[in-house]
């Protein structure tokens, strides 16, 4: 099974995991875009080296690299996530800031913070400065009344969010195993908020959060009255990450 056509007849975004550990061939990249519709779109995570190995320091011939080998999807580019690694400070905010300076601005931006620390009005007012977008996810690290704040007052004109679930043990990803439904139902209320403040929301879940990712995403959209795909009428949908 051609598991990306199957899934952009569902779904039209995925987040792209794979150039978080390297930046693709040209190859690969222009496969993924004649693979699905023209109103598909990829959102791709920044390299590790970029975020984790180099720390935002000296890495602007990597960052221009990148940028321009996932310029080759074409209009199917949507964000790129900027994930910080769990022990990235705020301490560490001067060279980030720098980093910030030098992205370019015809492509757009999420970061995702894993410490609450980051979690302050000047960082805000520095996404906000540079039209990058807060990555919103469903963890323990952030206060749900945060995410609500920040649902209210986002730093981009568009949202990314993300369900990554904890729960590490899951290993089979053909079925639902886990109640989300608090946290879904919490998600439907404050995206409604989002969507008076921003043009496009994004939003990714993984096969940790419930087990199985699109099942989740179905529920999601059911919530939100969002049209569904009905799986039974494209066949088995893939797992997702």
């Amino acid at each position: 099974m051609d598991f990306l056509r199957t899934f952009a007849r569902a779904f039209d975004v995925v987040e792209i995991d794979s150039t978080f550990y390297a930046i693709p061939p040209s190859s690969t990249v222009r496969g993924w875009a004649s693979r699905v519709p023209e109103q598909f779109v990829f959102a791709c995570k920044l390299p590790q080296e970029i975020t984790h190995e180099r720390r935002f320091v000296n890495c602007e011939d990597l960052l221009m690299a990148f940028v321009d080998r996932m310029r080759e999807l074409g209009p199917r580019l949507g964000p790129i996530l900027i994930q910080c690694g769990p022990d990235f400070a705020p301490s560490e905010g001067a060279p980030f800031a720098a980093f910030l300076e030098k992205l370019p601005t015809d492509v757009r931006f999420a970061v995702e913070f894993r410490q609450q620390g980051w979690v302050r009005r000047r960082v805000l007012d520095l996404l906000r400065q540079h039209g990058v977008a807060m990555a919103l996810s469903d963890g323990r690290w952030i206060p749900r009344e945060w995410l609500l704040k920040l649902c209210a007052h986002p730093t981009a004109d568009f949202a990314y969010l993300r369900w990554m679930g904890p729960d590490r043990q899951i290993v089979d990803y053909s079925h639902l195993q886990a109640d989300r439904s608090a946290e879904l139902d919490a998600w439907a209320r404050m995206i409604p908020i989002l969507q008076g403040q921003v043009r496009e929301v994004f939003g990714f879940v993984n096969n940790h959060f419930a087990g199985h990712a699109p099942a989740s995403v179905r529920m999601l959209q059911q919530r939100l009255g969002v049209p569904s795909v009905d799986p039974s009428v494209i066949g088995d949908q893939p797992s997702l990450f």
